[in-house]
């Protein structure tokens, strides 16, 4: 278990970690999520001891890591899959790290095998691609059989059979008891992989709960409607202080009104209704709604006014939308 109280880390003038607080649980995969610049990195460097807080406390099952005799065995962690000598093979890489923390070298043909680089064992590092780099530094966050894992972009070069095994070994490692904290950019995986989120800006924390909860506290409930009076419903439903828009041929999506309220109007006046459907906003839509103000840096497009990408983005939120990015 990880446990963050007050955690704060100033480099100069800048805040990078302020007043940070959360429990990361075992039995879970945890999200760690925040924009860029957010102090995520940062954060899991203080949690290794790479890092001095500038105040407050980390501990890893109550105690700082830095204090632990053989810390592998203890916590993996995968914070950059490039960090590796390039002029050794990944055996050679595994076994000095295996050496090290005293864990016995059978264990190095073991993790190879568990993350499927067994061909490529005696191979220089410096060939590796990002992918096959991201393996081998799974199997490095592995090879003391820890019961904390931390990975910081775990997905990152993976082909989808890549993914998929991440995605699944995560799953594996929090279902035997082990505590698993994975930070990642890619909404979709986070979606499909947590259990639970912590998600700061600016270096604070600004939500932790569950995937489910975290979506439905930062996303408007949205119906689907598809009647063949498509305009007198939408005309029905702004005069009860609802919001209507088209939604191709026939259908409507609906906003500020429950769906038991629009059935009800749409049978008061006598609106035959094909379709009512609750559409399930994704995390990816919620952490965009909860994070905008904590963005460090915002990217203009081309011929568009300042302030355009608030509208760009809701319009690429719309299409992926009408294209089933919502199911």
């Amino acid at each position: 278990m990880i446990e963050a109280r007050g955690l704060t880390k100033r480099y100069g003038d800048r805040l990078a970690v302020d007043d940070l607080s959360f429990t990361v649980k075992p039995g879970q995969v945890t999200g760690f999520l925040g924009p860029n610049g957010a102090g995520k990195s940062t954060t899991m460097r203080l949690i290794l001891g790479l890092d001095a807080p500038t105040s407050g406390t980390v501990t890893v099952d109550g105690r700082p890591f830095v204090q632990a005799a053989y810390p592998m065995r203890q916590v993996g962690a995968l914070l950059d899959a490039k960090a590796v000598h390039g002029g050794r093979s990944a055996y050679n890489h595994l076994l000095c790290l295996a050496q090290t923390n005293n864990l016995p070298k059978s264990r190095v043909g073991e993790v190879l095998d568990l993350v499927g680089l067994p061909e490529v064992a005696r191979k220089r590092s410096r060939g590796f691609s990002l992918g096959m780099s991201q393996r081998l530094g799974i199997a490095g966050a592995l090879l003391g059989d820890p019961r904390l894992l931390m990975f910081d972009e775990p997905v990152n070069g993976l082909d989808p059979e890549g993914i998929l095994w991440i995605r699944n070994l995560m799953k594996a490692l929090a279902e035997e008891g082990r505590t698993v904290f994975v930070s990642s950019h890619l909404m979709s995986e986070m979606e499909n992989t947590a259990d639970h989120l912590i998600v700061i800006g600016r270096g604070r924390l600004v939500a932790d709960c569950t995937v489910q909860e975290f979506i439905d506290q930062n996303s408007e409930l949205t119906i689907r409607v598809k009647t063949p009076e498509r305009d007198r419903l939408a005309g029905l439903v702004a005069g009860k202080g609802g919001l209507a828009v088209h939604d191709g041929d026939d259908a409507l999506r609906i906003t500020r009104l429950g769906m038991t309220d629009i059935g009800d109007l749409a049978f008061d006046n006598q609106i035959r209704v094909h379709e009512l459907s609750p559409i399930q906003a994704s995390l990816e839509q919620a952490f965009m709604e909860l994070t905008k103000d904590s963005v460090e840096y915002h990217a203009a497009v081309p011929g568009q006014p300042a302030g355009a990408h608030d509208h760009i983005a809701a319009a690429a939120a719309a299409g992926a939308d009408r294209q089933g990015g919502l199911s």
